[in-house]
């Protein structure tokens, strides 16, 4: 019974209920009990779990432990319940119902099988967990032919699921270099097959498309003004578009760059201290998990936002399918994507001893990770010494606020300069739609800006990008 008390205290620790796992306080009801197996079951195979399962005795909301009187060892209409719910499941499901005892408290634990080969059935009617909802399947056309879909072809991964049609030209040039570059051999004739880039059929899979030289997925840094997403979008990094392995690169080499040494004299009696802005090996350890365990087979990459107090670092996903969140703190790592994670040891990114999130735990405590349902948020918070206005140093310059300037400049030509200085690539019809502006005012604007002295334009339309120059400034209304 050890083990099943185990399996509860790491179902109700878990931030939510999902498509495989229902609380219930003291609820029964004959038919509905058998409606919810259905669910149940065809959710953990959408899932990929071999079970799913339904607690009572634990609060829905707060998942606390209360106890239940609910008892499956009655008779339905003269039959044994058990053997009821079991007449009227279809295929037949070896559903198992045990007490646990925890601090004295009586619960009871469904064990529900995944569905196999067919959706599991109760009644003759299959059912499907929306959310927290339980519902009929054939009302949800796109999750039947999803469900159909995983239990004919298993559970989709970046190994097994094709890249797009448009994507199947691809060209590993960086990738070689990449390797070459970590002294790691990769060869023309095998790479392919080692790094299983093909589906079954032969395509490119998504795998393929995340390591080779175009993959049209954005990876972006957004920085903002102030604590929140409301405040203004200061500037926006692109590292996408490329090969992730040198995506992750820079942008650990722009939060090297960013993590200014602070002088702290604060009680200084002979030397002064250096200080970090914040602890460089628990961002670059939140990155490479954030990379390495994404779901990237919607095509959605990693977040990164940077506000004035912090770093928010968000993967897509939740937790791995077995992945419990005690053994997740712990720092026992099962990968969301095994073939990337395996790529990122053979590349010496990342280690098998699991102390990515122990060092992030570590250094910010639990709290700094928050799980939901389908993201982890890690919290890389600043650590401030001065009360001044803090500045994000990028080794050449330094990024604020505010563009300024010695010569006057009007609010829209401010926001331009803000724009260029993010994205010294941006196009005048894309500064139009991010200013809400015409075209015309962001050309007449830039053309006064180059006037000024203030702004510069290095090369042609196409190639070319703007270059601010730097001055003292002061705004005009």
């Amino acid at each position: 019974m050890a083990k099943s008390e185990d399996l509860v205290k790491n179902l109700v620790v878990l931030p939510h209920e999902y498509e495989w796992l229902d609380f219930k306080e003291n609820w029964f009801s004959k038919d509905e009990i058998g409606e919810y197996i259905s669910a149940i079951s065809n959710g953990a195979a959408l899932c990929g779990r071999e079970f799913g399962y339904i607690v009572w005795g634990v609060n829905d909301a707060s998942h606390e432990i209360i106890g239940t009187t609910v008892s499956f060892d009655k008779d339905v209409e003269h039959e044994p319940y058990k053997h009821y719910l079991a007449r009227n499941l279809k295929p037949s499901v070896a559903f198992e119902v045990e007490e646990v005892f925890i601090d004295d408290k009586r619960l009871v634990l469904l064990s529900v099988p995944a569905a196999k080969s067919v959706p599991t059935k109760f009644l003759l009617q299959a059912f499907i967990r929306i959310g927290s909802s339980k519902e009929k399947l054939s009302k949800f056309p796109e999750w039947e032919i999803r469900l159909l879909n995983t239990l004919s072809n298993g559970i989709p991964t970046i190994v097994s699921m094709a890249a797009p049609d448009y994507a199947q030209e691809l060209t590993f040039e960086k990738l070689f270099m990449y390797y070459g570059a970590k002294g790691v051999a990769l060869r023309k004739e095998t790479f392919k097959k080692s790094l299983k880039l093909l589906t079954v059929d032969g395509r490119y899979n998504i795998m393929a498309l995340l390591l080779s030289d175009a993959n049209d997925i954005p990876i972006r840094v957004s920085v903002f003004s102030g604590k929140s997403k409301a405040d203004t979008l200061f500037s926006v990094k692109e590292y996408g578009n490329s090969c992730i392995l040198y995506a992750m690169d820079k942008i650990l080499e722009y939060g090297d760059a960013i993590n200014i040494i602070q002088a702290d004299e604060r009680g200084r009696i002979s030397e002064r201290k250096d200080v970090p802005l914040f602890d460089y090996e628990a961002f670059h350890e939140a990155v490479l998990n954030a990379f390495v365990h994404n779901k990237w087979l919607g095509l959605n990459a990693p977040m990164i936002s940077v506000f004035t107090d912090r770093i928010e670092i968000l993967s897509h996903g939740g937790l791995g399918l077995e992945q419990d969140v005690d053994g997740f703190f712990k720092g026992v790592s099962i990968p969301v994507n095994e073939i990337l994670a395996s790529i990122f040891l053979q590349l010496r990114l990342s280690e098998r001893s699991g102390r990515g999130v122990p060092k992030i735990v570590g250094a910010y405590g639990r709290e700094s990770i928050r799980i939901e349902k389908n993201f982890i948020v890690v919290t890389i918070p600043f650590n401030r010494i001065n009360v001044t206005p803090f500045e994000l140093n990028e080794g050449k310059a330094t990024e604020r606020a505010t563009i300024k300037a010695t010569i006057k400049a009007t609010k829209v030509q401010e926001r331009i300069l803000e724009k260029i200085q993010g994205n010294p690539h941006i196009i005048q019809s894309e500064l139009a739609e991010l200013l809400g502006i015409h075209r015309v005012s962001v050309a007449e604007n830039t053309s006064k800006l180059q006037k000024m002295g203030v702004l510069k334009r290095v090369g042609g339309k196409r190639n070319g990008y703007w270059e601010i120059v730097e001055k003292n400034t002061n705004k005009e209304n």
